[in-house]
């Protein structure tokens, strides 16, 4: 097998074999804990600008499918392993991962010491990096990593936004057109407008479950053109980046809340803060994994959440009319909001996680409930 490299800005460099496409790729370099939802974690536009690490030993053994995509094409910078497995034994598997990688271009990384890279990144924090199966030069690499943008203050948003408004459909991953265009999909009883940016499809399809018609518009859109929408409700999506430099987001939401109930995940849940006038910080390392102990406060019960996110909103800086719901137990981070006033709430995990835990999908009901109270 071909060579790759990682180059880390604290001049660390890991050497391995390339697996996937070829090429050469800079980003920040995260970890993840999950043990399986792997073609999840590829297709989540979250994580655009990221390397991702696996932290399972060996990754790829169910292969991939049709089903399991969170969006229409793998979205991270790369793609770190400790063993990518050359067969694919799955009943539902229609291919093997590394062909999936090659087609979408996506470099990767596999045969290094995966601990002791998630050991210097819980150390240190998340580092710029650059991944290479072409630069084999390990002093150009570095130079390469620390001359890497990183995410602070990059609009990636804008990267992985869908190009014009959509009805999500009946079906898996199915796009219909809006109304008054042949072949779209009739009215439910209630009508959410989600504003993508950057949205898993798994969000669409709950949001579908509890018996919603949903208008998925582009994150630029603007107050006006949501509420034009006359929507029952409208969500704030998950994203990649930080969310401090999406100033048009902010504005929109400010402008929706209020006006109807608002529901946000992750980056949503940092827009919805940013907006009611709270501030948003850098995590050491992030949280990424899909067994993050979070508690509810208004029941004491803990859940076990999906979550991938690098950035979260800081306690100090919030106003008097936003209250914390949940609660990180890893770190005591906020990962729940409500507004007091207002039928307006957001978490920072994710309650629709694919591969991952369930017990969150009771904010899809209590988001439903909102709308339907709103409409008495």
């Amino acid at each position: 097998m071909a060579t790759a490299k990682l180059a880390l800005e604290d001049s660390t460099v890991f050497t391995g074999n390339a697996f996937g496409a070829e090429g050469e790729v800079d980003g920040e370099v995260v970890f993840n804990t999950s043990m399986t939802g792997y073609q999840e974690i590829l297709t989540d536009p979250s994580y655009r600008g990221q390397i991702v690490t696996m932290t399972y030993p060996e990754i790829g053994n169910c292969g991939v499918n049709v089903e399991d995509v969170e969006s229409q094409k793998p979205h991270l910078a790369g793609f770190i392993v400790r063993e990518c497995s050359r067969i694919a034994s799955n009943f539902r598997s229609d291919g093997e991962l590394d062909a999936y990688l090659k087609q979408h271009g996506i470099v990767g990384l596999a045969e290094i010491d995966t601990r002791a890279l998630v050991r210097r990144i819980r150390i240190h924090g998340a580092m710029k990096g650059v991944l290479s199966t072409i630069d084999t030069d390990d002093a150009s690499l570095v130079a390469k990593a620390k001359a890497s943008p990183g995410l602070v203050g990059r609009d990636l948003v804008r990267e992985v936004l869908p190009e014009q408004p959509r009805q999500w459909g009946e079906g898996l991953s199915e796009w219909a057109k809006l109304p008054g265009e042949s072949g779209a999909s009739p009215g439910d009883e209630l009508h959410v407008v989600a504003l993508d940016f950057g949205m898993k499809w798994n969000i669409a399809r709950h949001l579908r479950d509890i018996g919603c018609r949903v208008t998925i518009l582009p994150g630029t859109a603007s107050a006006e053109e949501v509420l034009t929408q006359n929507p029952d409700g409208v969500f704030l999506s998950n994203g990649p980046g930080d969310p401090e430099p999406l100033d048009y987001a902010i504005e929109t939401i400010r402008g929706v809340v209020g006006k109807q109930p608002v529901f946000g995940i992750c980056l949503g849940h940092q827009l919805f803060a940013l907006a009611c006038g709270a501030k948003t910080f850098k995590l050491k390392f992030g949280h990424r994994g899909a067994n993050q102990p979070v508690q509810n406060l208004d029941t004491s019960a803990v859940e076990i959440t999906a979550q991938n996110h690098g950035f979260a909103v800081e306690e100090e800086s919030l106003p008097k009319y936003l209250e914390i719901t949940h609660r990180n137990l890893n770190d005591n981070t906020i990962a729940g909001l409500r507004h007091r006033e207002l039928p307006a709430f957001s978490v920072q995990y994710h309650p629709e996680a694919s591969a991952g835990p369930h017990d969150s999908e009771y904010l899809f009901h209590q988001f439903r409930q909102s709308m339907a109270a709103a409409e008495v």
